[in-house]
């Protein structure tokens, strides 16, 4: 009988005998369900999707209220790529760009590209955000970079895409954790880099979580902790666009109204979820009441 979730699942383990903890994340339907939103390029698709499972690999050791998202933006090409993932597992993204996309998408050839990764509540106003540096061509070494200058600490991630799965692997050397013998044995990082390097992105996409940390790691007594289920989901919500559209004063939403015979619909990117508005519903908004006739398609 299977005891261990295969897909839409993040674990963490630790390597005892090393003093290495870890975190993998294997994305299914939650990874499909976000790639169907829109016809990507396949580089482009395969970037989302990575940067979807690392949302989710930075949400495993650090104690989170709110959510966690990585942005990226640039004057090129790929003009937006946005991966969120919640406390409550649950993630969402979308990318924008130009026709005239590269067939391969290098995040150090990217012109005034930006990349931030905010933790915790946008609503409340506590927010942390990190900017990452851009000077490595690939999604995962940028974030190693990351890791080692804000945490002073070492860390080795790898990710992968494609159609069906999106996976990361991320392992961070924390001194003095793990078996009696981690602090002594001073070549443990450098043997654990190793065993990682000979994992490739067939195998990483192809191979349970359970599975993957066996074949690479079984000689160093791995702990695996219990997992926590992840799923595409949407923090979109009538109280939201309510908020957006009162932002927008009301000479604008009458000139839509106008515009749109008497029906304001606004969709959200993310879950495609469509909240229609008509003139009686506006005056409620403007008035600073609660909208009673909202449809939700």
């Amino acid at each position: 009988m299977e005891t261990v979730l295969v897909e839409d699942v993040l674990h963490r383990f630790l390597l005892e005998c090393a003093g290495v903890r870890g975190v993998i994340v294997r994305l299914g339907s939650a990874w499909r369900e976000v790639a169907s939103r829109m016809d990507y390029p396949t580089p482009l698709r395969d970037l989302l999707g990575q940067s979807l499972a690392a949302s989710a690999l930075l949400t495993g050791n650090i104690k989170l209220e709110g959510a966690l998202s990585i942005e990226l933006k640039s004057t090129g090409a790929l003009r937006l790529l946005f991966a969120e993932c919640s406390d409550t597992g649950r993630l969402r993204g979308l990318a924008r760009w130009n026709d005239a996309l590269p067939k391969a998408l290098v995040l150090s050839d990217m012109p005034e590209a930006i990349m931030a990764i905010t933790i915790g509540h946008a609503e409340r106003g506590q927010r942390y955000q990190g900017l990452v540096d851009l000077h490595h061509p690939e999604l995962a070494a940028a974030l190693e970079n990351y890791f080692q200058q804000s945490e002073q600490l070492p860390a080795r991630i790898v990710l992968a895409a494609n159609d069906q799965h999106a996976v990361g692997l991320m392992l961070q050397k924390l001194p003095g954790e793990g078996g009696r013998d981690a602090v002594q044995d001073e070549d443990a990082w450098l043997r654990i880099e190793h065993l990682t390097a000979t994992l490739g992105s067939e195998e990483l996409l192809a191979t349970p979580p359970e599975e993957l940390l066996y074949r690479l790691y079984h000689e160093e007594t791995v702990r695996l902790f219990q997992p926590r289920p992840l799923a595409f989901g949407c923090s979109c919500s009538r109280e939201r666009v309510e908020s957006m559209l009162r932002s927008l004063g009301r000479e604008e939403i009458e000139a839509t109204l106008e515009a749109q015979h008497g029906i304001i619909e606004v969709t959200c990117e993310f879950c495609a979820r469509s909240y229609t508005f008509d003139r009686v519903d506006a005056q409620h908004l403007l008035s600073g009441g609660n909208a009673t006739s909202v449809t939700v398609q």
